[in-house]
This record gives structure tokens, C-alpha cells and sequence, in this order.
């Protein structure tokens, strides 16, 4: 079967004096239908090519599946007088969000039945979930195309009864107020869906009719509204890559007018939240540098401020700056305050008594992990609830008790068909970069499969906004795993890890830094033999799929194949276009192309715009038609002209979801046919297609 050709239909785009041809431009029109035939007519090539690993995939699906306990539940929160949590039913793709009054072994309540809400729709996806203060009120947002454009439902617990309310076109952001009547909700603008309005609503009246509290008139915000953990306060947050801006109300009294807490600056990141009579601030503005060129406190600190005057002459130290230290989040308790903070590219859990008593770190045992707070609603408990996970652990729920120090492991998530922990290694590794910096590596292999030089390697990067990359378990890797191939997560600059200034070394005009590390990455594993050279293969989605573009536009050799899932990779263009999801709000992350300095600079890595003639890696590439993060047309245009110019017969593919977004399939096991399909391309390219 030939693939599928792209007509070429000449456009340019001038800008800064540079033109650019753009001959796929045309398949933006979402609405044209010679676009869905060639989407269509590609995922037919992609069904072809692979049709020969058709049983591999049916044989991975029913791996991955067959490690799931299908009617599983999560671990109950207490929330005052009900326990809450989710559950599945043997063969639903959706949720149950369910509650017990009193007792975690009471009778059950189903609140929400995701597989009846589904009935119907080849999407379907919950976004906001909110109790009233009385808990007896359930305000609940729905996507059903998956675009992320949500309609609020409310339902009445105690009767059962789906109130007639309903309120279309919105984010999915909700929050109630303490008076059980009035919820705070968001719009996104129609074009860009930039989050940039607060409403209020009443129960029992006409959602027309609804009070706007705030708009937010920067292009670069965008804003979201939410409920403090004491309840008293009502807050809405603002926020773009360089600043963030908080404004409260009572929580009792919905109808008063918003107060800011500290006006917005730029450079200057806060997070809030309340205890007692003070606001507890994250901040990184130190006790001086605040001119917003030198960050006293790039890592964040701690401080608290009376509620009346939350200025920073107010400021009262509660965590100081730490170079070494990246404070991430804190969580506040009656005699404690425990902070999740990262040192040496790793989640430490510290615990501080309110007393003046020695703090100290919860111990997690292993060289690379994953950890967090879970839901941890009370202030009067001495229990810490967190949730743990390895690449060898699968996630476990624990409370921690902060007095004794004891730790009780309340359910490790079950992995069925035999999983055996000890037959897997996990290490942590560090490979030299170009310039000198250490990049730390989280590797996992099967200990009795593992042969120096010998093993294929899959290569997970990502390295955009900020965002840490942690070892975390996945049900689907054993069936890599137990085929011989080795798996590592590169934990690059443009990602936190190792503090705040590996985020800011890998953005902006330190982006190619991002690139340069993954590359490097790479080639240190198979010089250190922990994979086959000639069968290295990378993977990565969105800004991740961006850093996929990129690295194989400079080392095209290096890797056998790569899986590009939804990829960011037509830069230039969608940064000059404002009516694109996005673009505004990222300006401070990739830099704003109508400046020729970044113009210039995201034009030499752009992937879309660095397509040349020469043999690429064997190439997997999917995307959604409903994607509001990255448009579909991105991926489409970029395998349309890498099909026109590339050089050699290695496999180029790409697989549209025609009922997704962003995320890929809506349903649980849905999503695992996906995964299948590119395990099943690299498993084939590996030679472990039979194993």
C-alpha cells in the first residue's frame, strides 16, 4: 500500500522579513472534508503497515488489562461525616464516585455513575466534582467531545433528584460557596479558550442570568477559583508563567466583592492558602532583589501574613529560601506542617513541629520514586495521608502518622497475573551533558534479562513548563520489561528536579538545552551499555513530542524508532497566532515570536520548519481531532511534509483519534488499546515482536 500524498497547496507567512512556506497550511480547516479523508486515508496506511502486529497488540492489550483488577477502589477520605472514594465494575471503562456516612465500611452511596453518564458518547470525561458545605449538594462537570469545553450539572443527594440547573460552555473550574445555593464557576473565551471570567450562580435560577465576579483582561492569564482548605475562603487565582495574583471572599458571604491578597508583579510566583488568623504564602521574593531581575528566592519560601495585612513588611519567615531545596507544596495541620520539597532531583517529605521541635524526612527507601500528598482535609489529625510509587512499586496509599513517626501502608494498588517486584531493578544514574551539567536518569530492567550492550532501550523525555518527570510505576511497562527491553526516564532541563533553575535553563532562549540533554542521554546509555545502540527508540507527548521533533532533526541516527503522541511541533506558526489555545499563556515559556530575537531563535528548532532532506528514525505519531492543547493539524502538516521530503524507507505513521483530545481515548481500557499500538510498533522494530 502506497501512503497517502498531501497535496501541496503554496502559502507563506512573512514575518520579521523572513518568508516561510507552509504548503500544508490547508489542513487547519477542521471543517473541510478532503482534511478527515486524509486523515482517514492515513490512519488506513498506519492500519496496514501494522496489520502484521495486529495479534501483538491483541496479545498487549490483554497483558496490560489482564494486570488490572477491574472492580478496584480507591482508599476512602474522611470529609467531617462521609468517606470518600472512587470505585470500577468489572468491565466499565468509567468511574463511581461513591461516599459511606459515618463509617468507611457503612452503607454505600453512589454519587456518580461515570458508565451510565457515558451511555451514548464516544467521549466522555468528568472535570469538576464539588460538594456543597452541607455535602448534601453535588455541582459535577461533563466533556463529552473532548475538547475541554464542560457543562455543569447539580444534583440533589439527599433526594437523588438531577436538578434542573444547567450551565453550558464552561471549564469544568467550580467551587461552592458555604451557603449551598451559590456556586463560583469559569468561562474560556469562545476563540483562544483562555480561562478568563468568574461567575456566580444561584440554584433555581437561569444560568442567563448569572453575575460575572471577574474577568481577567491580560491575554497572558488565566484565571481558576477554588476553596481553601479551612473552608472560610473563597479564592480566585490568576496566574501566568511569571506571576500569579490571588483575590478571596468570606465563603459565607458570596455575594461581597473580591479582595486581593498581593497585586500581581511581574516576576514575582505566589500560592496562598489560610490557618488561623493568617494567609500562609508561598512566595519567591526574598527580603530584597524585589526589582524582578534577581530572585532572592528562586526555590520558594514560606512565610505567613495577618489575614487584614498580607503585605510584605507583614511577612512573618516561616521556611527560608534554600538553594539546594525546591519548596513544591506545604500542607498545614494543627501541630504540623509538612513540606513536599525536592532536593537532588528527588519528592522529600519533611515534617516541622508548630512547637520548636526537630523536624525531620519521611523515608521512602529506594534510589528513584514518586510521592505526593493525598487528599488531606482536616487540620485536627496527627495522620499525613500520601500516596508512593516506584518504577519497581506500584502505587500505594500510606498514612503517616507525624507524632510517632509509624507508617501504615492502607492498600498498594494490586498488579494481577503474577507481577513479582524483586525481578525488576530500578536505578538512578546521572549522564554528563555537553556543558558540564549532570542530568540525573530513572532506569528500570528485568535483573535476569539485562545484558550489557545487548538490551533495546526505550528513552521517555518531556522538559517543558516546569514539569518533574518522576519514576513512577505503569501497569503496561512488564510487558516491555518482559521482553527484554530496558526503560529510562531522562529528567532533562526545562523540568524542575533539580530546583528551579533547571526549569529556567531549559525555556526561552535556553530551550535548545532541553534538546541537548535528551541527545545526551542518550548516547551516554548506550556508551554505558545499558542498551543495544542500533536499537535505541525515545517516546514523548506534547512538549514532549516537541522534544521528539527536535532531537531527531539533530540526531536523526540515533534513535531505531521514536512515538511522538500528540506533538508540539509547528512552533513558529501556532506562537503567531493568538486565536490558538494557548499561545498567549505561553509567551513567557517559549518566548514571543513577534520579537525577531525569539522569532529567530524558536525558528531553529522548530520541528515543522527543520524538516530536511535525510533518512529520519522509523516514526509512530498520534493526535486527537477534538485537541485544544495541541491542534491535530501540527502532527498532520509535520508527517505531510516529512513524507514529501524525507529520504529512505523507514516507516513514517500517523493514527488520529477522530473522537478524542488531548488525552486519547476517554475510557480506561480504551486508552490501553492505544498504549498497545505503540508498544507494538517498537516491540516490532526491537525484533521482540515474538517474545
Amino acid at each position: 500500500m502506497e501512503p497517502p500524498i498531501a497535496p501541496i497547496r503554496p502559502h507563506t507567512h512573512e514575518k520579521h522579513g523572513h518568508t516561510r512556506e507552509d504548503n500544508y497550511y490547508w489542513l487547519r480547516d477542521r471543517e473541510n472534508p478532503e482534511v478527515t479523508q486524509y486523515l482517514e486515508a492515513e490512519n488506513a496506511y498506519t492500519a496496514e503497515i501494522l496489520k502484521h502486529t495486529e495479534a501483538l497488540q491483541e496479545k498487549l492489550f490483554a497483558e496490560i488489562k489482564g494486570r488490572i483488577k477491574e472492580d478496584d477502589a480507591s482508599v476512602p477520605y474522611r470529609l467531617r461525616d462521609y468517606f470518600y472514594y472512587t470505585r470500577y465494575e468489572t468491565g466499565g471503562e468509567y468511574a463511581l464516585h461513591c461516599r459511606r456516612k459515618g463509617h468507611p465500611d457503612g452503607a454505600e452511596e453512589v454519587m456518580l455513575d461515570g458508565n451510565k453518564l457515558a451511555e451514548g458518547h464516544d467521549f466522555f470525561a468528568i472535570g469538576g466534582f464539588a460538594l456543597s458545605e452541607s455535602q448534601q449538594r453535588l455541582a459535577y462537570s461533563v466533556d463529552t467531545v473532548g475538547r475541554r469545553i464542560y457543562t455543569i450539572r447539580f444534583k440533589d443527594l439527599e433526594t437523588g433528584e438531577t436538578l434542573a440547573d444547567e450551565i453550558p460552555n464552561v471549564t469544568g473550574n467550580l467551587t461552592w460557596a458555604n451557603d449551598d445555593t451559590t456556586l463560583f464557576y469559569t468561562r474560556q473565551d469562545p476563540e483562544t479558550l483562555r480561562s478568563y471570567q468568574v461567575y456566580r450562580h444561584t440554584l433555581g435560577t437561569d444560568p442567563a442570568t448569572d453575575t460575572l465576579v471577574y474577568e481577567e483582561s491580560d491575554e497572558t492569564f488565566s484565571t481558576y477559583v477554588f476553596k481553601c482548605k479551612s473552608r472560610r475562603f473563597v479564592f480566585i487565582g490568576n496566574f501566568q508563567t511569571l506571576s500569579h495574583e490571588y483575590r478571596y471572599i468570606e465563603a459565607s458571604r458570596p455575594d461581597d466583592e473580591f479582595q486581593v491578597v498581593l497585586p500581581r508583579e511581574r516576576h514575582h510566583e505566589y500560592d496562598v492558602d489560610h490557618f488561623g488568623d493568617h494567609f500562609y504564602i508561598k512566595t519567591n521574593h526574598g527580603d530584597s532583589g524585589r526589582d524582578g531581575t534577581n530572585q532572592a528566592a528562586e526555590n520558594f519560601r514560606l512565610v505567613r501574613a495577618p489575614i487584614a495585612t498580607p503585605t510584605p513588611e507583614h511577612w512573618e519567615e516561616v521556611v527560608p529560601h534554600r538553594d539546594d531545596t525546591l519548596l513544591e507544596q506545604f500542607e498545614i495541620f494543627r501541630d504540623f506542617l509538612v513540606l513536599a520539597e525536592r532536593r537532588g532531583g528527588l519528592v522529600r517529605m519533611t515534617v516541622r513541629p508548630w512547637d520548636g521541635a526537630e523536624s525531620h524526612e519521611i523515608d521512602f527507601g529506594e534510589p528513584a520514586y514518586a510521592a505526593g500528598f493525598g487528599t488531606n482535609n482536616e487540620f485536627e489529625t496527627t495522620l499525613l495521608r500520601y500516596h508512593y510509587t516506584s518504577m519497581t512499586t506500584p502505587n500505594s496509599t500510606y498514612d503517616y502518622d507525624l507524632t510517632s513517626r509509624e507508617k501504615t501502608l492502607l492498600k498498594q494498588q494490586p498488579v494481577l497475573g503474577g507481577y513479582d517486584g524483586s525481578l525488576y531493578v530500578t536505578e538512578r544514574l546521572h549522564a554528563p551533558a555537553r556543558d558540564g551539567e549532570q542530568i540525573p536518569i530513572s532506569i528500570v530492567y528485568r535483573r535476569d534479562l539485562r545484558k550489557a550492550g545487548e538490551n533495546p532501550l526505550l528513552l521517555y523525555g518531556y522538559g517543558s513548563y516546569g514539569a518533574s518527570m518522576d519514576a513512577a510505576f505503569s501497569y503496561a511497562r512488564p510487558s516491555l520489561l518482559d521482553r527484554g527491553f530496558v526503560f529510562a526516564i531522562a529528567h532533562i532541563r526545562g523540568g524542575e528536579e533539580m530546583g528551579r533553575r533547571w526549569y529556567d535553563n531549559g525555556k526561552l532562549l535556553e530551550k535548545k538545552n532541553t534538546f541537548n540533554d535528551f541527545v545526551d542521554c542518550g548516547d551516554y546509555l548506550a556508551r554505558e551499555g545499558f542498551g543495544d545502540p542500533k536499537r535505541l527508540y525515545a517516546m514523548g507527548g506534547s512538549a514532549g513530542g516537541l522534544l521528539m521533533g527536535a532531537v531527531i532533526n539533530q540526531r536523526p541516527e540515533l534513535f531505531h524508532g521514536v512515538v511522538a503522541a500528540v506533538p508540539f511541533v509547528d512552533v513558529v506558526t501556532t506562537m503567531l497566532d493568538d486565536s490558538i489555545p494557548l499561545t498567549t499563556g505561553e509567551y513567557d515559556e517559549w518566548g514571543n515570536p513577534n520579537d525577531k530575537e525569539y522569532y529567530d531563535y524558536i525558528l531553529s528548532y522548530s520541528p515543522y520548519d527543520n524538516v530536511e532532506a535525510k533518512e529520519y528514525p522509523n516514526l509512530l505519531v498520534t493526535t486527537g481531532l477534538h485537541d485544544s492543547q495541541v491542534q491535530y493539524w501540527e502532527p498532520a502538516k509535520w508527517v505531510a511534509r516529512l513524507r514529501a521530503v524525507k529520504t529512505g524507507d523507514h516507516r513514517l505513521l500517523l493514527k488520529t483519534n477522530l473522537e478524542a483530545g488531548h488525552g486519547g481515548a476517554s475510557g480506561r481500557f480504551q486508552r490501553l488499546k492505544e498504549v498497545a499500538l505503540e508498544f507494538a510498533f517498537v516491540l516490532d522494530l526491537a525484533g521482540c515482536a515474538d517474545a
